[in-house]
């Protein structure tokens, strides 16, 4: 009896001790040969094993953003990467925390400052094609897509604790193994780490129906866009709309591309933040995943009605409309279009509210509109933009006197990106500007953190430029936006005021060239005394990874065309001291002597 109940209680301790993983990773055997895997990239693209190129070796990595051995061990695995990735080893990050998004991911590579692909593996497909069961487990592949090894990356690192030095180097020696021709002595260790767990949608007791939690939040969160006439691909405002794209918006959802938005929620608080709360995400998801139950129609809300008013602005006090009808091609790209608007300010012009119009959004994608001068427009003379779904610019709503000068003799010049429907299509653009009804006591600036010339590395994946100005003003922040081309990663935004810690004023991990959005500081949070240093930090992926990139081969330098680059940083601000006492003739904006 002494005998079985020692044997019962050694079972018992056996199964509450953590595994090493070993026993559910051998479901795939050392040897297996693995055709394919699928992942996302920091852009949410879908992307496969095959859109790394050829390597002698692949190495995947799981992590996620709140292991702690994961970020005990980036460094390591940088430093491989620096060390083997000249060897023809391919290191690729595995991202399969369940309440980690791609965005987070993509805050993760840039706080490393690691140059390898951080994937996201969605649906848990790799980790299981690969026999991964904890982060940061580490799998290699050689260059037929065999599995050579699968375990640790060495041993000084464990839950519990940390070696002062590395004893056992297992993956460097795996890799060494293999890349001499050599047979790998060990090819499976013990992996201590953190477990990777799926989400839990319908065990958390989120089992949601259209009309009782879904309609109020697409109401506020989506058909803002999502309406008719606008320039969204459908509308979300019934249960019939919501259901026939129901796996599509799980998924845009999931990967944060909707509502569009690229702020890391690490760094400032911007009033214009369309984001979905985790809540409001696993709410909708768990939704597609139940079976997208449509509940009691009696308890709907009320679908919004959206103001029939032309501008949201208001009723402009001057429109500038384009003289001709744009014809847009049925398909294929369409090169940036550049138009002047057939209006000449003869004298200085003071204005409120600007609104980009097209009479066409479908058609639209994005438009950038600058004063241009005798001198020309540049990244100086930008004025606003427009982008589906976008604010207006209307700086009345600060509430502090402050508005724009167009100057003496100016026009107003228009950048159009327009995206094609699968049908021909028209389009002209009308300008609305409103101009100030008080006093206008400060005039809204910014300033355009520009290197003015590149040199980015052909192949490099985070190829980095910094820019900074030092104010010489106090001002107050209202608001910054960004501009690279297609080989912009990310671009950070700092602020060391004299004798203060550097502060992070906006964080953006995955720059999306179709979604250029400014980012808005609620009026008066954000001001800074005059010798703050301003900076801007940006990456550059010259890669052959990047999906976008024209030729990771080339050199790229400065330049207007989008096979070349930009580095645009805009501040926008008002100086703190200033005070005009201007009255302006509300009719045509010009100051009143």
């Amino acid at each position: 009896m002494r005998s079985l109940l020692i044997a019962a209680l050694l079972l018992c301790l056996a199964a509450l001790a953590p595994t090493s993983g070993r026993a559910a990773e051998s479901a795939v055997p050392i040897g297996s040969t693995i055709q394919d895997l699928r992942f996302k990239d920091i852009r949410a693209l879908n992307r496969s094993l095959r859109d790394l190129g050829e390597h002698q070796a692949f190495v995947f990595v799981f992590t996620t953003t709140k292991c702690p051995l994961v970020r005990k061990y980036l460094p390591r695995l940088i430093e491989l990467d620096a060390e083997f990735g000249a060897r023809g080893v391919q290191l690729v990050a595995v991202n399969v925390g369940a309440d980690d998004t791609i965005r987070d991911m993509a805050s993760q590579a840039l706080e490393f400052n690691a140059e390898f692909p951080f994937v996201k593996d969605s649906d848990g497909s790799v980790a299981k094609a690969l026999g991964a069961e904890r982060t940061p487990t580490a799998v290699v592949l050689d260059g037929k897509g065999s599995l050579v090894y699968r375990g640790r990356i060495d041993d000084q690192h464990r839950l519990g604790g940390t070696r002062p030095d590395v004893t056992n180097a297992d993956l460097r020696a795996a890799l060494e193994s293999l890349l001499a021709g050599r047979p790998i002595n060990v090819s499976e260790t013990p992996v201590d780490g953190c477990l990777i767990s799926a989400e839990r949608l319908v065990a958390d007791g989120l089992q949601p129906t259209f009309h009782e939690q879904i309609a109020p939040l697409l109401h506020a969160r989506c058909a803002g866009c999502h309406h008719p006439g606008t320039a969204a691909p459908f509308s979300l405002l019934t249960y019939e709309d919501a259901r026939s794209q129901g796996e599509m918006l799980a998924e845009v959802v999931a990967d944060q591309r909707m509502p569009p938005w690229f702020a890391s929620p690490r760094h400032g608080k911007f009033q214009n933040d369309p984001s979905l709360t985790a809540r409001e995400r696993r709410t909708l998801l768990a939704w597609v995943k139940t079976g997208m139950a449509e509940g009691d129609p009696a308890k709907s809300p009320k679908p919004p009605e959206f103001p029939s008013r032309k501008w949201r602005i208001g009723e402009p006090d001057m429109v500038i409309t384009m003289l001709q009808n744009f014809d847009v091609p049925a398909q294929g790209y369409i090169p940036y279009q550049y138009v002047i608007l057939p209006h000449i300010f003869f004298n200085e012009t003071w204005v409120e509210a600007v609104e980009i119009l097209p009479d066409n959004p479908a058609v639209v994608h994005h438009c950038n509109m600058a004063y241009a001068t005798q001198n020309g427009a540049g990244e100086e003379t930008f004025i606003t933009g427009y982008v589906p779904g976008g604010q207006a610019m209307d700086v009345s709503r600060f509430n502090n006197g402050v508005a724009f000068r167009i100057p003496k003799f100016a026009v107003l010049a228009l950048q159009v990106h327009y995206t094609s429907t699968g049908k021909p299509e028209k389009s002209r653009i009308s300008v609305g500007l409103r101009f100030p009804k008080g006093m206008v006591q400060k005039s809204l600036r910014h300033m355009v953190l520009d290197t003015g010339r590149l040199n980015i590395t052909p192949g490099r994946a985070m190829f980095p430029v910094t820019v900074s100005h030092v104010l010489s003003n106090d001002v107050t922040l209202l608001g910054l936006f960004t501009h690279m081309h297609l080989r912009g990663r990310d671009m950070t935004f700092f602020a060391e005021a004299p004798g203060q810690k550097r502060e992070t004023l906006l964080e953006i991990p995955n720059y999306n060239f179709e979604w250029q959005l400014a980012y808005e500081f609620a009026p008066g949070t954000k001001r800074l005394p005059a010798g703050t240093k301003l900076e801007a930090l940006a990456h550059y992926d010259n890669s052959a990874f990047n999906p976008y990139n024209p030729d990771p081969k080339r050199t790229v330098p400065y330049g207007q065309q989008t096979f070349d680059e930009m580095f645009n940083g805009f501040a926008f601000f008002i100086q703190d001291d200033e005070a005009l006492n201007l009255k302006v003739n509300p009719k045509t904006g010009v100051a009143v002597k």
